[in-house]
């Protein structure tokens, strides 16, 4: 094993001394060599998500010396090590009575599925919102939401257990995959008017076919492509597929940033994309504030698949290429 000395924070930034992280499916991504939005210089640690304690700040944020947080690697990279350069803006306090274990499987997927159904998708009580990868860390946050917001939820899974946990966070109704087409499915339940929302995690195909259960007005939520990243680059939508559905198609990313920062980022060159419009520290604080205090009313919790060694790293990689897990899977130190 090989170690790495860690930088010195620099403004933005803190430095947490990690007890647990999280896997996420843009790793797999990683190691193949396919994920083209976050593929810096080799080598490089992989890992999103961290636990830990502030054990330095750059300019700016010594507020967060000490504190006990979860967080974010800068660059969503680098969360496996055990000191993680990490984002000030992508940082929160540890909520109270969260585990490590807990803690790091709730900042991610809650913050995802909320800025999806509701700052993007605008999602109203009595909508009906399909729910891709419904057992998943993300997929599962977006199912408890959507079901405390009064939604009726449509989750597909891929095997009977993940069908039990779905139904256990209060899914309406759950459609496996592998069994039966979704979209027949998904019309069937609606009586032919489709869904009001689609929360789709995994994208290429499976975003083809859910516009076909889309209802008029309905609202399709890219959030990611555990299909395999390499349709992220790929154009699939024409203008006669928006213009018939007369539907919205809405983009969704998790990547908080200073309000004055964020334009700056939006009209720099050099970016991936014609252009990046992060959501802003404000829109964060509003978003964590409302989920804990769901949290305290034990309206939602997080849902941890799996608690492994950092040993395991790499097979639980694996597992997850497989789709073999639930939930987040954590890294323990």
């Amino acid at each position: 094993m090989v170690g790495v000395d860690p930088a010195e924070p620099g403004p933005g930034q803190i430095l947490v001394k990690a007890r647990a992280s999280v896997l996420n499916y843009n790793e797999v991504d990683g190691c193949h060599g396919r994920y083209l939005t976050i593929n810096p210089p080799l080598p490089y640690t992989l890992g999103m998500e961290c636990v830990g304690e502030v054990i330095s700040a750059g300019p700016g944020e010594e507020a967060w010396l000490g504190r006990q947080v979860t967080s974010s690697g800068f660059g969503a990279v680098g969360a496996h090590a055990d000191l993680v350069l990490a984002s000030a803006a992508m940082t929160f306090d540890i909520p109270a009575g969260l585990t490590d274990a807990e803690a790091a499987a709730f900042f991610y997927p809650f913050h995802l599925a909320h800025l999806g159904l509701f700052e993007r998708g605008r999602l109203q009580p009595g909508e009906t919102v399909l729910v891709h990868a419904a057992a998943g860390g993300v997929g599962s946050a977006a199912v408890q939401l959507a079901v405390e917001a009064g939604a009726e939820v449509i989750a597909t899974v891929g095997n009977d257990d993940k069908a039990q946990l779905v139904r256990g966070l209060g899914a309406q109704h759950v459609v496996n995959y592998r069994a039966a087409d979704f979209v027949e499915a998904a019309l069937a339940i609606t009586e032919g008017k489709g869904v009001d929302v689609c929360f789709d995690g995994v994208g290429g195909e499976i975003m083809l076919q859910s516009l076909r259960c889309l209802a008029r007005g309905g609202r399709h939520l890219t959030v990611g492509f555990a299909s395999g990243i390499e349709a992220e680059e790929v154009p699939m939508v024409n203008g006669r597929i928006l213009c018939f559905g007369n539907f919205d198609m809405l983009g969704v990313i998790l990547a908080y940033t200073p309000p004055e920062i964020a334009g700056k980022i939006a009209g720099a060159s050099g970016m991936p994309v014609p252009r990046f419009n992060p959501p802003t520290t404000d829109i964060a604080q509003k978003v964590q504030d409302h989920l804990l205090s769901l949290l305290a009313d034990g309206k939602i919790r997080p849902i941890v698949g799996g608690e492994v060694a950092f040993e395991e790293l790499p097979q639980a990689l694996e597992a997850m290429e497989a789709r073999q897990t639930t939930g987040r899977i954590v890294l323990l130190r």
